[in-house]
């Protein structure tokens, strides 16, 4: 019988009869009609890539294949016509004005991995399912845990997704402190953390009420006087806490919370501290931009993703441990059906995930592609253009015409001063749109009851054109909206750090 391997790509299967044999690489040989099938697929991605430019960050149209496989199994030729199809409705992260969102273009290297990674199909369940990469995992979590300042013996295991990771390190706190059937305890952060920790405490049982949002300051940021009040507080009416959750970037304004002065709070009060770093936790892995994130070697446990920043694929997050011993103690049920461990403890009870492919693959070669001085390059870069577009709203716009908020970080947001909710909601949507159809996309955030536009600028193809194009267009949206809704007030005459006239000056 003629192998599958010798058919040519893209061959339609004879309608009297099914894949024969079934469309798998073969294991004794060199199998050239997947590599002609690969061959095609990459063709295809990289015309995508390559012609990035010449799209729009989001399609206008959205066309879906056939979604039900048909009796018979189709070739590849029909495959990736349908394939591109998909393609083409696809959002566009590489285009250069992509700058409504923390999703990067990929790093070359990241697809490669992504590849491997699936073709090798390890699963690190079990050091047997994957021999190799689960030491490489290991390593490298070692690696990246030591190098944003949790100590020798810290480690972490990779998640899919800042959520999981975030879950795993509340969960991990409860348990280390015997609470995990105490309903009565909490979970403090700033009114500024993000969504997926109201997500941990549902899946941990809490009640909504458990989690104590406490007011951020004028830069958007966990006040330690505060936090230390309200930990007194609960001391007092006897109510536990799970941890304190700082915040290395928050979503809109790219904000970070004083994590020195909240560790040591933490400290005083023998209270475990979580970072949620995903976003700007990578920060911590540059010598020139540390600072930013100054303290966050200090916590118990940080949530970090690479995926948002340095153009690792998707998905990449870690939780990174100071005591690393921690998680299997949290997590291990025994696995009587494998072989023992080789090392600590097998990967499926390092925390809640059990079955995961290697993304360590495409992490560990994205960051050595990149190199030291590749990270700090890509973050450098990233701040400047927040840094430029600043800038440019500012000179650009008459003084006090904007309220702008941001951080140390990458993410600049802004919204007319003085403007009501709703005088903001109909701006920023017209003037989305109007960006939009420049092919200039930034999102539009609810932020402190109004509605902003927010530019994520992580994006390495963005440059002086589209940030100067974006500065012009804000301006030109000035004068309608205003004229729109004169009798709303006059115009505010400082620029606001959170709408309520607090400045805002980051480096």
């Amino acid at each position: 019988m003629k192998s599958e391997s010798a058919l040519p790509l893209a061959v339609t299967p004879d309608p009297g009869r099914v894949l024969d044999p079934l469309p798998f690489a073969s294991p004794g040989a060199f199998d050239p009609g997947l590599e002609a099938f690969l061959q095609e697929a990459a063709h295809h991605l990289c015309r995508w890539l390559g012609t990035a430019a010449s799209r729009p960050p989001l399609p206008g149209l959205s066309l879906l294949p056939e979604v039900e496989p048909q009796p018979l199994g189709l070739g590849g030729e029909r495959l990736l016509a349908d394939l591109q199809l998909l393609m083409e409705g696809s959002y566009n992260p590489s285009h250069p004005g992509a700058l409504a969102h923390l999703d990067p273009p990929p790093l070359t290297s990241s697809l490669v991995g992504d590849l491997v990674c699936a073709g090798l199909n390890n699963n690190l369940l079990a050091e047997e399912l994957s021999p190799t990469l689960s030491r490489l995992e290991r390593s490298l979590c070692g690696w990246l845990a030591r190098r944003v300042g949790l100590g020798e013996g810290a480690s972490g295991v990779p998640a899919s997704g800042g959520s999981l990771s975030n879950l795993m390190a509340l969960v991990t706190a409860r348990h280390s402190r015997g609470l995990q059937t105490c309903g009565e305890a909490v979970v403090i952060g700033s009114t500024d953390l993000h969504v997926s920790i109201d997500k941990a405490l549902v899946v941990m049982g809490l009640a909504p009420e458990a989690l104590r949002r406490l007011p951020v300051d004028r830069e958007g940021r966990l006040d330690p006087g505060q936090l230390e009040r309200e930990l007194i507080e609960l001391e007092r009416r006897g109510r536990p806490v799970i941890a304190v959750v700082a915040t290395a970037g928050t979503t809109v304004r790219g904000a970070v919370d004083p994590l020195v002065a909240l560790a040591a709070v933490c400290r005083r009060h023998g209270v475990w501290l979580h970072v949620d770093g995903a976003i700007g936790g990578v920060l911590a892995l540059s010598e020139r931009h540390r600072g930013r994130v100054e303290g966050i070697g200090l916590a118990d446990s940080i949530t970090l993703n690479p995926q948002k920043l340095l153009g690792i694929t998707k998905t990449s997050s870690l939780l990174l441990l100071a005591d690393p011993g921690l998680l299997p103690a949290t997590f291990a049920t025994g696995l009587p059906y494998m072989e023992p461990s080789w090392g600590p403890c097998h990967g499926g009870e390092s925390g809640l995930q059990g079955s995961r492919s290697a993304e360590i693959l495409k992490l560990w070669l994205g960051l050595r592609q990149l190199g030291l001085d590749g990270i700090d390059r890509l973050i450098e870069a990233a701040i400047e253009r927040r840094r430029r577009l600043h800038s440019l709203l500012e000179t650009a716009l008459p003084q006090g015409a904007l309220s702008l908020v941001s951080g140390p970080l990458h993410l600049l947001a802004f919204r007319p001063a003085g403007f009501d909710a709703g005088a903001c909601a109909s701006w920023s949507a017209r003037c989305r749109a109007d960006l939009m159809a420049k092919q200039l996309m930034l999102s539009r955030p609810l932020y402190q009851g109004h509605h902003h536009l927010k530019a994520v600028l992580g994006n390495p193809h963005t440059g002086e054109a589209e940030l100067e194009t974006l500065a012009a267009m804000v301006r030109r949206s000035l004068p309608t909206i205003a004229a729109q809704n004169a009798g709303i007030g006059a115009v505010s005459m400082g620029v606001a750090g959170n709408g309520n006239g607090a400045g805002s000056s980051h480096g």
